[in-house]
């Protein structure tokens, strides 16, 4: 059997949700605070078939995962968008080779990522990770130690995470980030 494609795995997921989470579905992704933002008219009222397009079409394939799983945690569809980065998590196992960046540079990122908070904030925005995980990392005295922890509890969790974390070092640690590609 053929894997599924993203768009593929994005149209299951939002046909699954009930109409009243769809509704809410919409609504969240319109009233989304992160760039690029998507116009109202482009989603009300539309089918599963059509909001998939609108995020594909507006975040490319990579991002619309990311973004369809923030909005699906926002509405409290967290199983929905643990199925989503599961399945994706698994097409991607098993269609490349090649490592993620945030594993292939895992030493390099424990041991040269300064400033971790601001990095612990957006991830506890993104609902990467929970308060919990959050105030147990912030405890850790060294950014060597959080940087550990990070990886070893919600790095571990799916391709999606490890995405959403690679985005928020580019902001975050632009030089470090551009100075591993370059490696």
């Amino acid at each position: 059997m053929a894997p599924k494609t993203v768009r593929k795995l994005l149209a299951d997921t939002l046909e699954d949700l009930s109409e009243q989470d769809l509704q809410k579905f919409r609504h969240q992704l319109v009233d989304r605070r992160g760039e690029p933002r998507v116009r109202l008219r482009r989603v009300e009222g539309k089918d599963f078939l059509v909001l998939t397009d609108v995020l594909v079409s507006t975040f490319t394939e990579k991002g619309a995962v990311p973004v369809a799983v923030e909005v699906l945690r926002d509405i409290d569809c967290n199983q929905d968008a643990e199925r989503l980065e599961e399945e994706v998590a698994k097409q991607s196992s098993g269609s490349s080779d090649e490592k993620h960046f945030v594993d292939k540079h895992k030493c390099q990122l424990i041991s040269r990522v300064s400033n971790v908070g601001p990095i612990l904030d957006e991830l506890l925005e993104k609902n990467v990770i929970q308060q919990e995980t959050y105030d147990k990392i912030r405890a850790l005295a060294t950014s060597q130690e959080k940087m550990r922890e990070l990886f070893s509890t919600s790095l571990k969790a799916s391709e999606t995470c490890k995405d959403i974390f690679y985005e928020i070092l580019k902001k975050n640690e632009p030089y470090l980030v551009d100075d591993l590609q370059r490696q």
